[in-house]
């Protein structure tokens, strides 16, 4: 199944999409404008960024809202460490991530750093005071175990319609216990199972416009 994903094709800008789940990996209009715009904007970063604070992601990806978040909180000047946690079930090779992260040449000082350290079957690494830990499995088994507890979460796994095992009550229930008093999640996503998913398993939410031509998505709070 992970060889599966990494089969891959990319659009005729280089963005690459899942032949798996026939979806791209980020926007094909602009990946790094969407992830601050849904991700950082939609989780009121980096204005709530502080010491220890905890973003953990669905879906590592290119690791995209990885770099985006780790400019962010440099270029914000916060003091203490930042965790970031991201569990992804096919991580992908290190050529792969270039090629792809080569379309954000704003970028690409902290896209060397992680290049420079990555490795799919590696999961700790260190950026100064920035922390990541990539937790490799089904999310669906990976979370309930984990100890974890965060501030904010990026929900960005493929399309619902697409892969919705990534969506699923059970996991979303399980998000919600691993998220501080207070804490929040943004997504792209604004499907109604997904909604009522969220709802069900205790988070606030608020519909607000999508990114581009996206009409929805979704923010919310424990």
């Amino acid at each position: 199944m992970q060889r599966k994903n990494r089969k891959l094709k990319w659009s005729q800008f280089g963005v690459p999409i899942s032949t798996c789940f026939d979806d791209p990996y980020y926007s094909l209009n602009n990946g790094l404008a969407e992830t601050r715009y849904v991700f950082l904007n939609g989780n009121n970063l980096p204005k709530r960024f502080c010491p220890n604070f905890h973003i953990a992601e669905l879906g590592f990806g290119t690791g995209l809202n990885f770099l985006a978040t780790l400019a962010a909180w440099q270029n914000s000047k916060t003091c203490g460490q930042l965790y970031f946690t991201s569990f992804e079930a096919f991580p992908l090779t290190v050529d792969i991530m270039k090629k792809a992260l080569s379309l954000f040449p704003e970028l690409s000082t902290l896209s060397n750093l992680l290049l420079d350290q990555w490795h799919p079957d590696k999961r700790y690494f260190e950026f100064d005071s920035v922390s990541l830990n990539v937790i490799i499995g089904d999310a669906r088994q990976t979370i309930p175990l984990w100890k974890g507890i965060v501030d904010a979460w990026y929900l960005d796994g493929f399309l619902p319609a697409k892969n919705p095992q990534l969506w699923e009550l059970d996991l979303i229930k399980h998000v919600f216990q691993k998220t501080k008093s207070g804490g929040t999640f943004a997504t792209y996503s604004a499907a109604g199972f997904v909604k009522r998913n969220l709802k069900i398993a205790g988070f606030k939410i608020e519909i607000c416009p999508g990114y581009g031509k996206k009409r929805h998505m979704i923010l919310g709070q424990k």
